[in-house]
């Protein structure tokens, strides 16, 4: 089992920017997929960002197209969500996932890991 530990999130006001970062331990493979989710109060969690950890397939929320990058660094072992243009309704708590076998895009249920949760305030 890979343990996942986010980092980075806090309060920004709108039109600012973070970059999460999420640090696994144990071994990821090039077809492992990494994906970050968040849940607001009363909401569903709902999907974001995906990346195969070679890098061959990124995924994006039609929500966060163009404001949001995902990425990985092989070395580190860690992901990263850059968020840039934050809107009030970006405000969640941020989780990674990892599914380690490939087969997860966009729903919660593929994805067999899960890390902490980092909370993201965007203030109007």
């Amino acid at each position: 089992q890979v343990q996942l530990v986010e980092s980075g999130g806090g309060l920004v006001q709108a039109g600012g920017s973070l970059r999460l970062s999420c640090a696994a331990s144990g071994r990821i493979f090039d077809h492992s997929t990494m994906g970050w989710f968040r849940q607001a109060p009363g909401k569903e969690r709902e999907f974001v960002a995906a990346i195969r950890w070679s890098g061959s397939s990124i995924y994006y929320a039609d929500s966060v197209k163009g404001r949001f990058t995902i990425s990985r660094d092989n070395a580190k072992n860690t992901g990263y969500l850059q968020m840039n243009s934050l809107k009030p309704e970006d405000t969640a708590v941020y989780y990674c996932a990892l599914d380690l076998w490939g087969r997860a895009t966009d729903a919660p249920g593929e994805y067999g890991s899960w890390g902490q949760g980092t909370q993201v305030t965007v203030s109007s």
